[in-house]
């Protein structure tokens, strides 16, 4: 089978790692030879572009494996070793950093596609016993695989149900749920983890009692939709997270859910390539970011204004004789004037001229 391109699941998720290391890979179509970070899972070579991924980018199935020989050709690099892994539809050609990781390889590839170690390769004992080692695993990891359509269809079950997982859900073994609890008792004594037999799952719970004590409950899924915790009278629930409610519940807050957050950068870093020296970490200054100007709102047009004047004052004249009569006095002519419609100092200037009018008469008496 050829390698698969795709970003795939968390390495939690992923099968017991046999062995890992740097490989250079090509395959027919690459132009040029990739220097990744592999790991062996199960029957699958995962590809990652480094060690710190935790997605692979390319996987190659082991299962369509027709043989695996060495390749004589000499590599720029004189300690590497080429290895030809030749599938059923494309050939792969595998680069290692020296002869003793090329056997390596070949050992484990071998174990885990033919269970059995292979006698042809110069390996020390203690690696002979690793290879066995795996062998059994591999092994017992095939029996768990659903030989049955129904724990086929469980198994895949579980997998789909990865991203509905509760906050507390931690993709670890049995003996690892029990140490994490006890290392932070602070963040919860209750998680829920796959079960051993990778088709269900399992909640585990430490209290501290004198020392130490740890529980742990089977949760199942059923056919027709829903989860069961199986203890005596088992309790049915909807969803994972009302599985983790009713434990909380039924022990009347004594179980909390496990939650421990990692620690966060407190900077922005990143790896830039560096043609002298390789790889080197950059950090970006943590300088503020300028304010965005706000467009000021143009003012409202206001009413508009006019100018005040002065009420105009309607004209009232008295008629007049054609002879002066002893009524006609500077003071009737003074009224007279002052009810006329005139300008106001006009008015003032009339005024002044008739108290100097009467000023001099009084004077001449």
């Amino acid at each position: 089978m050829a390698a698969t391109k795709r970003v795939g699941r968390q390495r939690e998720q992923l099968p017991h790692c046999y062995y890992e290391g740097f490989l250079e890979k090509r395959s027919f179509e690459d132009k040029a030879s990739r220097r990744l970070w592999t790991c062996l899972c199960g029957n699958v070579l995962f590809f990652y572009n480094n060690t710190n991924d935790n997605y692979y980018v390319e996987k190659l199935e082991l299962r369509g494996l027709i043989s695996l020989t060495d390749d004589c050709s000499r590599d720029r690099n004189l300690e590497a070793a080429r290895l030809i892994l030749r599938m059923e539809d494309e050939e792969i050609k595998i680069t290692a950093p020296s002869l003793e990781a090329r056997e390596l390889w070949k050992g484990f590839i071998s174990s885990v596609v033919e269970l059995s170690v292979p006698s042809s390769l110069n390996l020390l004992p203690g690696q002979i016993h690793m290879m066995r080692e795996t062998v059994e695993t591999e092994r017992e990891r095939l029996k768990t695989l659903s030989p049955t359509p129904a724990a086929a269809s469980s198994s895949n079950l579980y997998l789909s149900l990865i991203g509905d997982m509760p906050a507390c859900f931690q993709p670890v073994s049995r003996t690892e749920a029990e140490m994490i609890l006890e290392r932070h008792s602070d963040c919860g004594n209750l998680l829920i983890r796959p079960s051993r037999d990778g088709a269900s799952l399992a909640v585990t719970t430490r209290q501290d009692l004198n020392g130490s004590v740890f529980r742990h409950y089977r949760v199942t899924r059923k056919h027709d939709g829903g989860y069961a915790i199986d203890v005596d009278i088992p309790i049915f629930c909807a969803t994972l997270h009302d599985v983790i409610n009713c434990l909380v519940d039924k022990t009347n807050g004594t179980l909390t859910p496990f939650i421990m957050e990692g620690p966060y950068e407190e900077s922005i870093m990143f790896v830039q390539a560096n043609e002298e020296n390789g790889e080197s970490l950059q950090c970006v200054p943590s300088t503020p970011m300028p304010p965005v100007p706000v467009p000021a709102l143009p003012p409202k047009p206001g009413p508009e204004r006019k100018a005040l004047m002065p009420p105009l004052v309607p004209s009232v004249r008295t008629p007049r004789t054609s002879r002066s009569t002893s009524t006609d006095t500077p003071d009737t002519r003074l009224r007279s004037i002052t009810v006329t419609s005139v300008p106001p100092h006009a008015v003032a200037q009339t005024i002044s001229e008739e108290l100097k009018l009467k000023l001099e008469k009084r004077r001449a008496q």
